[in-house]
């Protein structure tokens, strides 16, 4: 069969879920109780003395039956309209079929109202006249008959109608004592028995029979047990998945006032999670394992304030949703809220960080549907330019080298003349091309060292090759020496310092990543002959040095990291010992004035030497360069000393001082004498 008659035939086949058959024992074992009390006076608060309280009841286990599988169908119903059918048949001496697979018997009320007419089984019936089997042979003869969109389909295709696949499942509710052999089907055969009682029959996985038929057994308590295990089993069957609405505010009927937050459980297809599948954010979306352990719920947050159904909103899905718990007050409150034309934004529950609304619950119709609304970047936007780079974070894509990869990939026609040798297909050749080229290809250029360098392109084209010459080998180990050498010289390498303060790795640092990088290329390729093995093998005996170039290479990074040190802290150095030495000059200098002092008030100190007075502006001289250290200070003063004698002309007592001291009045003395 060629591959577009396999397609056709694919989108023609029907699943097992389009046809479900309920077969309900109707036998008299059915009328005994399920002994699971149901108090009917637990609405009554205060009850006055001496009013006798009503017993308790407890249903059969025809009516269990009969309300979870109305459940079961009802879900069905809400999720699936149109596309998935149910048939219901009641077995007791005779089959009882209450509808059938027409679209305008499929609805609960259609349902309840036949089996109002079939009424509870009878307990004084002879239970050896009744048998499950009528309804479970009636119920494969249902499966043969076709429905409207079978009968469709098969119209359309008109001569290859028998390739309309009929599939269907059958759901048998009863009291069993024994497993029965079906063919052609998928049996779910679920055994209820009373509580307080040991079951006769154990649960059996789900198998496979023949290619045509799996088989799987349930053994339930009647009551609640049975409502869960049926809720269990419709999202099994139909790809169903749970998520739980919590914080919904809501107004409490006794205090009008007030209100409390509530939870509602929704049932839908699987499908509105799927985001939260493929990016693994199930943590993030609040995943939680329900009282029965078999099922898990997604929790997503009531999310203030609320929308306005003119609001549009970017959805990626619509699904219509089932309540689980459809008579509870919160569950009724929702759907009216939501059916008088409201809409709710729901919000995945985070710890911290801004809040991701990712679904909406909306009524189109009267219907009710979650909607997927895309948290993403949006598809409707303008793609962003390949300079920019995907959402504007990366900008440094291979652009220049994706576009010679393209050159080197392209498809062209191929004549039957040139027949490949070894029988492949054009099309296999050229897929098994473009895995070679795509086994390590790194796209961004901060992500690759050998991609960047222009003596490494050699043995780049050279290795993705199918198959190596020995001219090839010789070529690429060629390359690996060059390599070898630029190291022993080293060479820079051109390594991305993109995120990264400083200059970036060491070069002994920068030639390993070169060099891991490179074994890991030919690794990705070192299986395909023998000859590329060779080229491997090379580059690991040119990795592993001798001690001495070891030693060299040791030496050479400590020359390294002296220089970064003095390179980075030269100035620093330079005033740090600039200060330590006009401290240790200040020292010095601190001891001598001491010692002048002691000694010039000693009484056999001589006379202190005579200062020579300070020469004009003209022949002011900058201070000699002191031998030896000087302190900051005695240069600053200096500097300034020098800048200030040339702006101003020296006064001509301080020029014409002896000791530091100028006469005044000399004219007055010599005038009198």
């Amino acid at each position: 069969m060629d591959p577009c008659t396999l397609q056709i035939c694919k989108t023609k086949m029907f699943s097992v879920s389009h046809k479900t058959v309920f077969v309900v024992d109707h036998c008299p074992y059915m009328a005994e109780s399920s002994r699971q009390q149901v108090e009917c006076d637990v609405m009554t608060k205060s009850r006055a003395q001496g009013v006798i309280p009503l017993a308790p009841v407890s249903k059969s286990l025809w009516t269990c039956a009969v309300e979870c599988s109305m459940e079961y169908c009802r879900i069905l119903y809400d999720i699936y309209p149109l596309d998935k059918l149910v048939n219901y048949i009641v077995s007791d001496s005779e089959f009882h079929i209450l509808n059938s697979w027409r679209q305008e018997e499929q609805s609960t009320h259609e349902l309840m109202s036949a089996l109002a007419a079939v009424g509870p089984p009878n307990p004084r019936e002879d239970p050896e006249c009744c048998s499950i089997l009528h309804g479970l042979v009636a119920a494969v003869e249902s499966l043969c008959k076709i429905t409207e969109l079978q009968h469709e389909r098969r119209t359309n295709l008109m001569d290859t109608a028998d390739r309309v696949a009929n599939r269907g499942r059958i759901i048998c509710l009863t009291n069993a004592k024994r497993l029965m052999a079906i063919q052609q089907c998928d049996l779910v055969l679920v055994h209820i028995y009373p509580q307080g009682e040991d079951t006769l029959v154990s649960d059996r996985p789900k198998k496979e029979i023949s290619p045509l038929l799996t088989s799987e057994v349930h053994s339930v308590r009647a009551g609640r047990h049975l409502a869960t295990k049926l809720n269990i089993l419709v999202q099994q069957h139909f790809d169903l998945a749970s998520t739980t609405i919590t914080n919904i505010p809501m107004k409490e009927e006794q205090h009008a006032n007030t209100s409390a937050n509530y939870d509602v459980e929704l049932l839908h297809h699987r499908d509105a999670h799927l985001e939260f599948f493929k990016s693994g954010d199930l943590h993030m979306a609040g995943t939680s394992t329900r009282e029965n352990g078999l099922k898990e719920t997604i929790t997503l947050k009531w999310c203030t304030p609320r929308t306005n159904s003119i609001e549009l909103h970017y959805c990626t899905g619509a699904y219509r949703i089932s309540p689980t718990d459809v008579n509870s007050r919160p569950s009724s409150c929702l759907t009216n809220f939501l059916l008088n034309g409201r809409s709710v934004l729901l919000e995945q529950p985070r710890k911290s960080g801004s809040k991701v609304i990712s679904h909406m619950l909306s009524s189109h119709g009267g219907e009710i549907f979650l909607h997927v609304l895309n948290s993403n970047r949006s598809t409707l936007e303008d793609p962003p330019s390949i300079s920019e780079g995907c959402g504007g974070r990366v900008t440094d894509y291979r652009i220049t080298d994706f576009g010679e990869f393209m050159r080197e990939n392209r498809l062209t026609p191929v004549s039957e003349s040139l027949h490949d040798p070894s029988g492949k297909l054009p099309a296999e050749r050229a897929k098994a091309q473009l895995e070679r080229h795509t086994r390590y290809w790194p796209m961004i250029i901060s992500q690759t060292t050998i991609f960047n360098m222009q003596a490494v392109v050699p043995l780049a084209n050279l290795i993705v090759k199918e198959t190596l010459t020995e001219e090839d080998v010789l070529t690429c180990q060629k390359t690996v020496y060059n390599l070898v050498d630029m190291e022993r010289k080293n060479d820079p390498l051109p390594i991305s310092t993109v995120g990264s303060r400083g200059k970036g790795p060491k070069r002994d640092e920068q030639y390993r990543i070169m060099w891991n990088e490179l074994e890991t290329l030919v690794k990705t390729h070192a299986g395909d002959t023998d000859r590329h093995q060779k080229v491997l093998e090379c580059i690991i005996a040119c990795r592993s040095k001798p001690p001495e170039e070891e030693e060299r290479k040791k030496r050479g990074r400590k020359r390294e990291d002296r220089e970064d040190r003095t390179e980075k802290n030269g100035s620093k150095d330079t005033e740090d010992k600039s200060w330590q030495d006009s401290e240790r000059l200040k020292g010095l200098l601190d001891k001598e004035d001491q010692e002048s002092e002691v000694i010039k008030d000693s009484p056999d100190s001589p006379e202190p030497l005579i200062k020579k007075p300070r020469l004009s502006t003209e022949e002011v001289q900058p201070p000699e360069r002191a031998k030896g250290p000087v302190s900051l200070l005695t240069m600053w003063t200096n500097r300034i000393t020098v800048a200030n004698s040339r702006k101003h002309q020296e006064f001509v007592g301080r020029v014409s001082s002896v000791n530091n001291k100028f006469e005044l009045y000399q004219q007055l003395k010599e005038e009198n004498g």
